[in-house]
């Protein structure tokens, strides 16, 4: 690959990259059918062309923004996991650093309100699966290793555990007081991963 080339790969890297970041602060701020595509690539000071070029359309421009939010916060709530002091502790670290992501607001409206009818729910459950349900299982996993957590299938637990926190963050960020909401719903999402430990 020639020099110049280099030089357009990177230069289309930026500009995906910007029109990206652009949209998720509009999305952010006023969901996916208040932000435009005009406004989108005005802000982002880049042509339609630009945004057309890297994008199929604006739906595949809010696919992007939403990966991205996912992989940020798998990334945040997996470094708060390994901060857990002990084998019992990592699920529930992880299951509350997860409801503080939800109180966010481009996490609440992007990944909660819009990403599940602007990519259809399927698609939606796909994205969060693919991000998430590695963290759950390496929680369950490692806890039934430890003795904390009874022994039994991991990844339909894991599913199931994961269709409960994400029912979770919707209650979050549906509510008119996220915070308030956060609260109600820590304990007896707490209390159903107490229900899966051993007995001792």
């Amino acid at each position: 690959m020639t020099g110049q080339a280099i030089g357009r790969a990177g230069q289309g890297e930026i500009t995906r990259a910007r029109l990206i970041r652009t949209a998720r602060e509009l999305f952010a701020e006023r969901g996916y059918g208040g932000a435009g595509t005009e406004e989108i690539v005005s802000r982002a000071r880049v042509t339609r062309g630009a945004l057309y070029h890297h994008f199929a359309d604006k739906r595949d421009l809010f696919r992007a923004v939403y990966e991205q939010v996912e992989e940020e916060a798998v990334a945040r709530t997996g470094a708060r996991m390994a901060e857990a002091g002990d084998p019992a502790s990592v699920l529930r670290t992880g299951i509350t650093a997860f409801l503080d992501l939800c109180t966010e607001p481009a996490m609440a409206r992007i990944a909660l309100l819009d990403a599940p009818s602007v990519l259809g729910w399927q698609e939606w459950r796909e994205i969060d699966l693919r991000y998430g349900l590695g963290l759950v299982v390496a929680g369950l996993r490692g806890g039934m290793d430890a003795g904390v957590i009874r022994p039994q299938p991991v990844v339909p637990l894991a599913h199931l555990l994961i269709g409960a926190i994400s029912e979770a963050g919707m209650v979050i960020a549906n509510a008119d007081d996220p915070e308030t909401a956060r609260a109600e719903v820590e304990s007896p999402l707490l209390g159903l991963l107490d229900g899966l430990q051993a007995p001792g």
